[in-house]
């Protein structure tokens, strides 16, 4: 692939936009759903709980979400206008039922009050954080005490043989990741750590190792 076609998918990865954009929705929904049902999984979200994803996509996986206890919040921020409109679609019966909250957000100040969310996730989007230490500074701030907050990511060991992340991403390692979150009054719960077989962008079978760190605040 050329260079203007590998800077076009790592674009529309960071900022999905026209029909590609839904296109590359669709099938990150696919390749992440694995990540972000664990994610979700590790948030042990409980009846009542009021939820925050940062970056949801399509939220095709919004259903699943609502699946692990009762009367369940979700609010996703996205700050691709595209993903907002087919997160509303798709969810559509969530949104008028007052259950699925979606807005645009500029990536670095989340809009909601302190202390609003018993449990926030976060899948993929790590690597296009503008200020990754302000942003941490805001999901503590939003999050309720005790609660908790899931990162989930792919490893750099993995992400650095993917020829387009060479633009415009910022990639971690476990190890790397921890030491931003030291900079933060999080406590680590625990980290974990997986290997799954996954269709890459471009198209062939691969090995993709993952992490998802649990924090508390």
């Amino acid at each position: 692939m050329k260079n203007e076609e590998l800077q076009e998918i790592a674009s529309q990865l960071k900022h999905p936009t026209g029909e590609k954009g839904i296109e590359m929705a669709n099938m990150m929904h696919e390749t992440n759903i694995n990540m972000t049902r664990h994610s979700v999984q590790n948030l042990n979200i409980s009846s009542g709980n009021s939820i925050l994803e940062l970056g949801h996509g399509n939220a095709g996986h919004a259903a699943f979400i609502f699946e692990q206890a009762q009367n369940l919040k979700y609010y996703g921020l996205e700050m691709s206008d595209l993903m907002f409109q087919e997160a509303r679609r798709i969810n559509r019966n969530f949104v008028s039922q007052k259950q699925a909250f979606f807005s645009i957000y500029d990536g670095n100040i989340i809009p909601f009050e302190a202390a609003s969310f018993d449990k926030i996730f976060t899948v993929n989007t790590i690597y296009f954080w503008q200020d990754p230490q302000q942003l941490l500074l805001e999901i503590y701030r939003v999050l309720k005490p005790n609660g908790n907050f899931c990162l989930t990511f792919a490893e750099e060991s993995f992400m650095k043989t993917l020829p387009f992340t060479q633009f415009e991403f910022e990639l971690y390692s476990t190890e790397k990741a921890l030491q931003l979150i030291e900079k933060t009054d999080f406590r680590v719960v625990y980290t974990e750590s997986h290997t799954e077989k996954v269709k890459s962008k471009t198209g062939e079978l691969v090995d993709r190792a993952f992490t998802t760190i649990v924090l508390e605040k």
